[in-house]
């Protein structure tokens, strides 16, 4: 899958999301090794400590269904900047994909991309928990 498309496809699942409180709507794209992609979109609660980031509902939704390993990330919002995961989403993603790519992009999908060890460069890891 092209770059590109990973970020129309996140830009797409922005439409989902639900943000009545912020009106900050985020959506991702998340690509497996097997090239199977899982969008997610952000959950708000009433509670902001209920609320679900984007990214972290395309990982759980692939981890639920049995993927583990991923290649790429793309996030965009409804910000005319680029949006970057937040550091709990780069914690979690850390966790399955250190070497993930990450396209972060725009609203009208315009991008650049990181590295994940680039956006997280003292991660928690297996080897100092």
């Amino acid at each position: 899958m092209q770059d590109n498309q990973l970020v129309a496809q996140a830009l797409d699942m922005m439409k989902f999301a639900h943000a009545p409180y912020s009106g900050f709507t985020v959506g991702a794209a998340l690509l497996c090794d097997d090239g199977t992609v899982y969008g997610g979109c952000n959950v708000e609660g009433s509670s902001y400590g209920t609320t679900v980031c984007a990214e972290r509902t395309a990982l759980v939704k692939a981890v639920s269904e049995g993927k583990k390993r991923f290649l790429a990330l793309a996030v965009c919002s409804s910000a005319d900047s680029v949006c970057t995961p937040c550091g709990i989403c780069r914690q979690m993603l850390y966790d399955f994909s250190p070497d993930l790519r990450v396209l972060c992009a725009d609203n009208k999908g315009n991008y650049i991309e990181h590295s994940l060890r680039e956006l997280l460069p003292y991660a928690f890891s297996e080897e100092v928990l």
